[in-house]
């Protein structure tokens, strides 16, 4: 069982207290937040923000703050001369109706982004809730656009094609019908149900585990079991019955096995990401526990990382919130303690931590690539291995704030994973694998990429995102192979 949040009702994870601070981003959003209050323009300080968190890396909420920037005109009172629409003429109404919103967002955005936590930034509810308000307000003049939690959670990070493999049409009829059996009272349900009314959802919510696993087939990318990880994590956490998001998980899942009844061999992009924002949720913003193994070792399949918790009690997790943010506020006053990157401000003691991990995980990630070019030797418990040792390069630059590092470290992992799964030799498993290995090249130069950017970070210069590394990761990724 994870933990969850001292104070769910303001914040939805546990402050880092080592974790680097974008400082620029956060006086920006203070200044915002004054000339709003005062009734004066927002916008070029919150374009200031925006512009350091991505100079940083940290992409989801710099995609927050580019929604506040493109809504800040008709929060301002008496400033509409910034609207995407030039012609478009904002009314009292308008501004109005838009300027409570875009202040509750602003002030907890201010708040999530000082507590330096790359997790909460990218799968926090409260912040998507805003998110989510503030782009209502935006469609009222720019028709057409979406929004979805995992252009959040997801941002800018490679998701692999997943499979629906093939079944007997007899077999697949079957489990849909009991699939929609117990989809009914699930839809239903509220999250005050007690006595009789939940024990119904409860055995309905089996069998529809019990469905789901009766699905899973064979492949490490098939959707069904991705969406059985998901199932068992909305419970755990207590969230399958009367939360939009898990209604929608289930009824889209019905919708997928329709498809899969017309012989579709490929779960839809859409659907995949958001079943996999789903499940990573909760995982990143609280952490894992030890009878998580089997969700995390799916989210480590598709290239998301979690932190693993002591058990604990509530009273326990407030101390140590408390102790975070009284160490942060120490750090805070002592310069000494605390090293520049660009814009970038971190821990000192941190920092010399991280470059000892990262030196250990670039090596091993260097001959790991180098041995791959040699099919002869290929061996998947040697992918397995730079997997792991690209996610704890990955874990440790996101626990720092380096963003941008910790984004090609995750696609590297997730590419060697895919590697692992692709050059698996059980023959029952084989004949249905429909992974492509990522050249050795690929990996070669993400690696050596990686290690460029660890020598900027060793040397105290703030490492720029590597873009053609992360596009070619995505290519190998998203494409399935070479």
């Amino acid at each position: 069982m994870t933990l969850r949040s001292a104070a769910p009702d303001s914040f939805d994870a546990l402050p880092n207290p080592r974790g680097g601070a974008v400082r620029s981003a956060e006086l920006a959003l203070a200044e915002a937040l004054l000339a709003f209050e005062q009734h004066s323009e927002s916008t070029s300080a919150l374009l200031r923000a925006s512009h350091a968190l991505r100079e940083a890396g940290w992409l989801s909420a710099q995609r927050f703050a580019d929604a506040l920037v493109r809504l800040s005109p008709l929060a301002d009172e008496g400033d509409s001369t910034h609207l995407t629409h030039p012609t478009h003429q904002v009314s009292p109404v308008e501004t109005n109706s838009a300027r409570p919103a875009f202040g509750v967002a602003l002030r907890d955005f201010r708040a999530a982004l000082e507590r330096h936590n790359l997790h909460e930034l990218s799968c926090s509810p409260t912040l998507f809730n805003h998110y989510r308000v503030l782009c209502t307000h935006l469609s009222e003049h720019t028709p057409g656009s979406t929004v979805a939690f995992e252009d959040l959670a997801l941002c800018a990070r490679p998701v692999p094609p997943v499979s629906l493999h093939a079944q007997s049409a007899d077999q697949l009829a079957h489990l849909r019908a009991r699939y929609e059996r117990a989809l009914l009272p699930v839809l239903r349900s509220q999250p005050d149900n007690s006595g009789a009314a939940l024990a119904f959802t409860n055995a309905a919510l089996d069998e529809l585990d019990a469905v789901l696993t009766e699905l899973t087939g064979p492949d490490p990318y098939d959707f069904w079991r991705l969406a059985k990880a998901c199932a068992k994590a909305l419970r755990v956490s207590g969230r399958a019955t009367g939360e939009a998001d898990a209604r929608r998980f289930y009824a889209r899942c019905n919708l997928a096995l329709a498809d899969h009844a017309r012989g579709i061999e490929r779960a839809p992009r859409s659907l995949v990401r958001a079943t996999l924002a789903l499940l990573w949720r909760d995982y990143a913003l609280f952490g894992a526990a030890a009878e998580d193994a089997d969700q995390v070792e799916v989210l480590h399949d598709y290239g998301l990382t979690v932190d693993w918790h002591v058990a604990g009690t509530q009273a326990s997790e407030m101390l140590w919130e408390a102790g975070a943010v009284q160490a942060q506020a120490i750090s805070a006053t002592r310069s000494t303690l605390m090293r520049e990157l660009g814009v970038l401000t971190v821990n000192a003691h941190a920092y010399e931590d991280f470059l000892q991990t990262a030196d250990a995980s670039i090596s091993a990630l260097t001959e790991h690539a180098r041995a791959a070019d040699q099919p002869e030797k290929a061996d998947p418990s040697e992918a397995l291995q730079a997997g792991d040792a690209a996610y704890r390069l990955g874990a440790a630059a996101c626990a720092l704030g380096l963003g941008h590092v910790a984004l090609v470290a995750d696609a590297l992992g997730l590419a060697w994973r895919r590697r692992a799964h692709a050059g698996v030799s059980t023959p029952a498993v084989r004949s249905h694998v429909v992974v492509g290995a990522p050249a050795a090249s690929t990996l070669e130069q993400a690696a050596e990429a990686l290690r460029a950017m660890l020598h900027k970070v060793a040397a105290g210069v703030a490492p720029a995102g590597s873009s053609a590394a992360l596009a070619a990761l995505t290519r190998a990724i998203e494409q399935g192979g070479a």
